[in-house]
């Protein structure tokens, strides 16, 4: 009798920077993969297991079938063996459109919608309603009034889509038009249209126009505010017209215009928003607008019409706007409410629907609505309903690759996400889990150390075995962890004069989503968390209340309208850091991202040869085509087109990946030429550079908030949450930041406790350069080091948008009604020594 595998067997794993790993990893477990950040946990989990088993999958389709479909090329491992078909839930869900709701992205609004067309009480065009009826299944929809005897045709499910058929008409099924807002065109009303009174006069290719105005007769010399009604009218709606008009240069030079259009300040954002699609110029674009609920479907995106069919008296609207628990008990409603020969139907749709919610209440999301809009939703929100999608289809067999799951957590909802781990092993699947959460690998039946360190220190296996026999090894790094013997508190606690003696930010916010009169006060020059179950209400408060809040102070323009009251405390720039990905393609690197690479280039445009063959120093850049490698045109890469197998990307076999042609790679600095500099490391730097202050200056920065393991030629696109974030930091460090308000969503993605300790000090740095740092939560390691905790819920959704509790994490963690300070507590406890 054959015996069943019971591991996968991975032999000479390379991808990155995996050291010719051999790893067994158990078969129908729940395996977590844990290491330092950039240790290569996620090259072992996704790059190896996810991207061979995709593919391999991907080879038992037809020819015609994989040529439609984006494949992976293979892994760089010698061997693997019983491996099963593979599906991942990365560390970052791609951040929904504006079309996107709970509804479309759990799909259970495909259901629902399929619910109202067969089973809804539909209306003639004449107004009576008919009860539900099987001849909508039977005949097409094709319906008879039995009142007034009327032929129509009931509608589909395709009408009552809102990105269909289904849509109002006026706002195409957004729920919301947006209109100009002449205030917010006035950047000041106390600045002369010369000194930029008009702020989308700050648009591209539009800073001349206070010479085109002066041209038309309309006074630029005035503050806009003394302007007559009749020249503030020109300004914001004046007709288009042309004048001649010369335009002198700050050297001096005058430019002669035959034909200037005069543009207003409204057709300027008009006639900008009408000739681009770049993301980020429609964003800015975006700041001259107000959005309004849509007066005709009032918000519910769909045609009015669509909302006359009900379904136990309500409509699609209604029901998309229940909490996803009171769903749940409404949808018990619909079959004894219809009639008897139409039970067996309804039945089954009704069963599809409640299959389609379930993953929402084991993942803790029973409080979002299907009406909710996608985009604000938090990334932990996001990755559940992606999960939840996934335990849907009650597979077997399958391996199960999750990146950081915890991501965007509430310790309070781990609890459910090991609960579907759980589920999906015993439906017969295999779950491997990269994650750092403490919780997550001591729920674990196996623990797979990677590391010990990152980068080149990286990339072999330091530890395997049970949580138990992890947490007491020697050689271990998150043994302590496990266990409670680590150091948790880094930095001194305040007392309460010693936290707001630099002052404090104040805020009151009314009537913002959940948020329904909440004042908050922050302390100045202190690190605060934001903390609360997801859905809380804690973005609303601090990326859409604060933030937005002081760039209309700063800007003298009013507050939003949601925002009653700000005491900014003299902050006047606001820096938000997030984790997303540093630069979009090969091209962008640590050198170029920290401004090194042109350091760099102005050392090797010194040397002798350089000057001797006359290169300056854009001939030492990759993405100039005369130092570029002709082949690869300075990515060090090619890419083979190979039909219906994916594309594979191979090394340039002309420069072997240093990007430069010959020519300038001859030209050395120290015997060093520019390509053997971008290979070294930025530890490896370190030395080399000594003597070049601008450079070192920065490789030390890099060094000091961990990222010393980095090739100095890495791309940075590749690198996870948190190396994106300090990245991002770089350049404030060293800085007086005085009136800077540093904000930080979800600042632990993708580290390490010990990663977690070197943020701290790094935290400690800016608020040393007179910064203020508020962070959006859920890591209660980053939690306990806090100097003040604002904790908001006590829910989520409808149960939540309510200050719960303020003070230091010790009083959090002492607040009986805080779900947060439930667990902080446990925390506190189990690492005091």
């Amino acid at each position: 009798m054959t015996t069943l595998p019971t591991k996968i067997k991975v032999r000479g794993a390379k991808v990155n920077n995996l050291k010719d790993l051999d790893v067994d990893i158990p078969l129908n477990k729940f395996v977590a993969i844990t290491g330092r950040s950039g240790s290569g946990k996620s090259s072992l989990a996704m790059g190896v297991l996810y991207a061979e088993g995709a593919r391999r999958y991907l080879n038992a389709l037809s020819t015609f079938t994989r040529r439609r479909i984006n494949q992976m090329g293979k892994a760089a491992v010698d061997s693997v063996a019983y491996l099963p078909s593979a599906l991942a839930l990365r560390q970052r869900p791609q951040v929904p459109g504006v079309r996107s709701t709970v509804g479309t992205m759990s799909e259970s609004l495909n259901v629902l919608r399929l619910v109202f067309s067969r089973l809804g009480s539909p209306v003639c065009p004449n107004g009576h309603r008919m009860t539900p009826t099987l001849d909508v299944a039977e005949n097409m929809g094709n319906l008879v009034c039995p009142v007034c005897g009327v032929h129509f045709m009931a509608p589909g499910a395709e009408d009552f889509a809102f990105n269909s058929g289904g849509a109002c008409p006026e706002c195409g099924g957004l729920g919301e038009v947006r209109q100009l807002n002449a205030n917010l065109l006035i950047a000041n009303e106390d600045q002369t249209l010369e000194e930029g009174a008009v702020g989308s006069w700050h648009l591209p290719g539009r800073s001349f126009m206070p010479l085109v105005a002066n041209a038309i007769g309309i006074p630029i010399d005035v503050p806009y505010k003394d302007l007559s009604d009749a020249d503030k009218e020109r300004v914001l709606h004046g007709p288009k017209q042309t004048v001649e008009l010369n335009i002198a240069s700050s050297k001096g030079k005058i430019f002669h215009m035959d034909n200037a259009v005069y543009e207003n300040a409204f057709a300027a954002v008009e006639d900008s928003l009408a000739t681009t699609k770049n993301e980020r110029t429609i964003k800015r674009l975006n700041h001259f607008y107000t959005f309004t609920t849509c007066p005709t479907c009032h918000g519910t995106r769909l045609n009015p019409e669509r909302l006359k069919q009900l379904l136990n008296g309500r409509n699609l609207a209604e029901v998309c706007d229940l909490p996803v628990a009171e769903l749940r008990e409404f949808v018990k409603t619909i079959v004894p409410w219809l009639p008897k020969k139409m039970k067996h139907l309804g039945q089954e749709l009704v069963d599809e629907l409640v299959l389609s919610l379930q993953p929402m209440m084991d993942l803790g999301l029973d409080y979002l609505t299907l009406s909710r809009p996608g985009a604000t939703l938090s990334t932990g929100e996001l990755q559940r309903i992606q999960l939840g999608r996934t335990l849907r289809s009650a597979t077997t067999g399958v391996l199960y690759v999750l990146d950081e799951p915890s991501v965007g957590l509430h310790p309070a909802n781990v609890a459910g996400l090991i609960k579907a781990f759980r589920e999906l092993v015993s439906q017969g699947n295999s779950v491997v889990v990269v994650d750092h959460d403490t919780s997550i690998i001591g729920a674990a039946d196996e623990v797979i150390e990677i590391g010990p360190g990152a980068g080149k220190n990286g990339g072999t296996v330091v530890d395997q075995g049970s949580v138990a026999a992890v947490a007491q090894s020697s050689q271990s790094l998150i043994a302590p962890f496990l266990n409670g013997t680590a150091t948790l508190r880094e930095r001194p606690v305040l007392s309460e004069k010693q936290l707001w003696a630099k002052g404090q930010l104040a805020i009151e916010v009314q009537h913002r989503f959940n948020i329904d009169d909440v004042k908050v006060r922050f302390p100045k020059n202190r690190l605060t968390t934001v903390t609360g179950m997801s859905g809380a209400g804690k973005t609303t408060l601090v990326l859409d209340s604060l933030i937005p809040g002081i760039a209309a102070q700063v800007a003298h323009r009013p507050l939003p309208n949601h925002v009653t009251s700000l005491d900014r405390a003299k902050i006047r720039h606001v820096v938000t850091v997030d984790s997303v990905p540093v630069g979009k393609n090969v091209r962008s690197t640590v050198a170029t991202y920290t401004d090194i690479l042109n350091r760099l280039r102005k050392l090797f445009a010194a040397t002798p040869e350089a000057k001797e063959q006359g290169y300056t120093s854009s001939r030492f850049s990759y993405n100039v085509t005369a130092g570029a490698c002709p082949m690869c045109n300075g990515t060090g890469q090619i890419s083979l087109d190979v039909q219906y197998l994916p594309d594979i990307t191979e090394v340039c076999p002309q420069c072997h990946g240093q990007r430069y042609n010959r020519e300038t790679l001859a030209v050395k600095w120290h015997d060093y030429s520019i390509a053997d500099v971008l290979a070294l490391s930025v530890d490896e730097a370190l030395p080399v550079f000594n003597d070049e202050s601008g450079i070192e200056s920065t490789l030390q920065i890099l060094h000091d908030m961990g990222l010393g393991y980095l090739l100095l030629g890495e791309s940075t696109p590749a690198l996870s949450g948190g190396e994106a974030q300090r990245l991002k930091l770089v350049s404030r460090i060293g800085k007086r930041q005085t009136g800077t308000l540093f904000i930080f969503d979800e600042p632990t993605v993708g580290l390490h406790p010990l990663d977690i300790q070197q943020l701290v000090k790094v935290f400690d740095r800016l608020i040393q350069q007179g910064a203020t740092v508020i962070a959006i939560e859920h890591d209660l390691d980053l939690i306990a080091n806090a100097d003040y905790v604002i904790d908001m819920g006590p829910g989520g959704g409808i149960n939540g948008g309510h200050l719960v509790a303020t003070g230091t994490p010790q009083e959090i963690s002492e607040t009986a009604d805080s779900v947060t300070g439930h667990y902080l507590h446990d925390h506190l406890t189990r690492f005091k020594k």
